[in-house]
């Protein structure tokens, strides 16, 4: 069996997830056989696999740092919120079915074998198995029928470092508060932790070393300096659209954030975009269900490019070229909120000053006539009127659409590349006027006039051809940004930014083969 190491996180969104993939990358530099594991995600952000079924995106970043396929095994169980209250349970890599979150907290004991053998077939094939934890162990209210972290660790015999994120603050209460909460069995687990997105000089923190040493009996492997550069990588879920509250501004070349903090006025400035000065202003309404917007990624890439996501509360701004309606996981429940947001006569408003609208996967959906949910797939059953921007309706059902894909944009003739995950069909008069053709079959449609589009293809802009020729129809500069080349330099930037401040050898050491 293949040595194993478990990072958990005193939170949620403290880096466990980039700090597997730079990991998984400088292990496999020093030429270890690495994959990755997280017995059970929850996220709307998911990546196809191999086999053809999905996994959380961060799962398919961290295979690529391995230099591996991404494959259902890495990510056995996935859960993608529909409501509030309830989400779509994936299991090895297929719709397994829907639950409650009560529901769910009694069915996951049932899935703690299905994940096991999981790990143990990764674990025959590699040498190291990182293996990423959700959330924090620290919820004991949560820990009866804990498949995802100490629970995990446990069953699997597993060593644990904690991984926690001093930008938050109180980053010593995390950890010695983690540590004191967990019974001796599992703290006994833990040997030791990274301190994540220091600003300034780490040794600052030297005398808090000493402080977490003395209370819990924990070492460190390292305080890692912020790092910029991670936010090229395609995030996790979306808590990585919350504004952080000691940084209410994003970081240049990142999606904006529009209505990020009360009063405040929409970040994208007036004029910028609509007259062909300053950068090509594209809008993104944040929906509730927003799902795999990671799809907007290689455009905030692009230096002649400001994403714009917009909140609730704010219009969409004025100034915008493009709106992108998103992929949703509850269509008809995120169409109705975009109504009561007002984002609709802002939509057709866009559309009759000349603006052009995309919208992908359930975005798409949207714009059509109207979108039938006979089965209740994604919430009550429903028929709903669309937006009406495009001659299409769709029905929601049958079995799921997952693979990669390749073809051609029809209005450019470029290459372009995906993959398409989806329930449902879509038929209409606007399907005669497809976006794409993929293996020769029509995708997608477009208004008669070429303003209004829609494709099931996720990752579309991440074809460099396509990405140009889109920007260039509505003004943009060409650009020569490579995207995967980006994605890769990234991860080898990452790899080394731990290699200086980690002690991997350390960290190599704490992993041992599972009993």
């Amino acid at each position: 069996m293949a040595r194993a190491l478990m990072l958990q996180g005193t939170g949620s969104d403290v880096g466990k997830s980039l700090m597997v993939a730079g990991l998984a990358r400088a292990y496999t530099r020093r030429g270890l056989r690495v994959l990755p594991f997280k017995p059970q995600n929850m996220s709307n952000n998911a990546a196809v696999t191999e086999e053809g079924g999905e996994i959380g995106r961060a799962q398919a970043l961290q295979a690529r740092a391995s230099g591996a396929l991404p494959l259902a095994d890495m990510n056995p169980v996935l859960l993608k919120p529909q409501s509030e209250g309830g989400a779509q349970i994936i299991l090895g890599g297929r719709l397994w079915g829907t639950a409650s979150a009560c529901e769910y907290r009694r069915l996951a004991p049932r899935f703690l074998p299905f994940a096991l053998a999981a790990f143990a077939r990764l674990a025959e094939r590699a040498d190291l198995v990182l293996v990423e934890g959700a959330g924090s162990p620290a919820e004991i209210n949560l820990r009866e029928g804990d498949i995802a972290n100490m629970g995990f660790a446990e069953a699997a015999d597993l060593p644990v470092v904690l991984v926690a994120d001093i930008e938050r603050g109180g980053v010593i209460a995390q950890l010695v508060g983690t540590a004191m909460l967990l019974p001796a069995s599992e703290r006994a687990r833990l040997k030791g932790y990274i301190v994540n997105k220091f600003r300034g000089d780490p040794r600052l923190f030297d005398s808090g070393i000493r402080a977490v040493g003395e209370l819990t009996g924990l070492s460190s492997f390292g305080v890692v300096p912020y790092f910029d550069a991670a936010r090229l990588l395609p995030a996790e879920d979306s808590l990585a659209l919350a504004p952080h509250p000691a940084h209410p501004h994003p970081t240049p070349g990142t999606p904006a954030l529009a209505g990020g903090r009360p009063g405040a006025p929409p970040l994208a400035g007036e004029g910028t975009g609509g007259s062909g000065e300053g950068p090509l202003v594209v809008a993104v309404p944040i929906l509730p269900r927003i799902a795999n917007f990671d799809d907007l990624d290689p455009l905030a890439a692009e230096s002649g490019v400001a994403v714009v996501m917009v909140r609730p509360g704010r219009p969409l701004p004025r100034e915008a070229r493009l709106v992108i309606l998103p992929g949703s996981k509850a269509t008809i429940a995120d169409l109705d909120f975009l109504r009561r947001e007002g984002w609709d006569i802002d939509l057709l408003a866009h559309r009759r000053q000349g603006g052009h609208i995309l919208g992908l996967c359930g975005g798409f959906q949207m714009l059509g006539q109207s979108i039938a949910d006979p089965l209740g797939i994604e919430g009550p059953p429903a028929s709903v009127p669309g937006l009406g921007l495009l001659e299409v309706e769709t029905v929601l059902g049958g079995k799921k659409r997952l693979g990669k894909a390749f073809g051609l944009d029809v209005a450019t003739g470029s290459p372009v590349e995906g993959y398409e995950m989806h329930l449902g069909s879509t038929r209409g008069a606007g399907c005669e006027r497809p976006m794409l053709r993929l293996a020769g079959r029509p995708d997608g449609a477009m208004s008669a006039d070429g303003r209004v589009m829609g494709s099931y293809l996720h990752g579309i802009f991440a074809s460099d051809p396509f990405r140009r020729a889109f920007l260039s129809r509505l003004g943009a500069a060409p650009s020569g940004l490579s995207y995967e080349g980006e994605i890769e330099k990234t991860l080898d930037a990452f790899a080394d930014h731990l290699e200086e401040n980690l002690d991997l050898a350390a960290l190599l050491a704490a992993a041992r083969a599972p009993d």
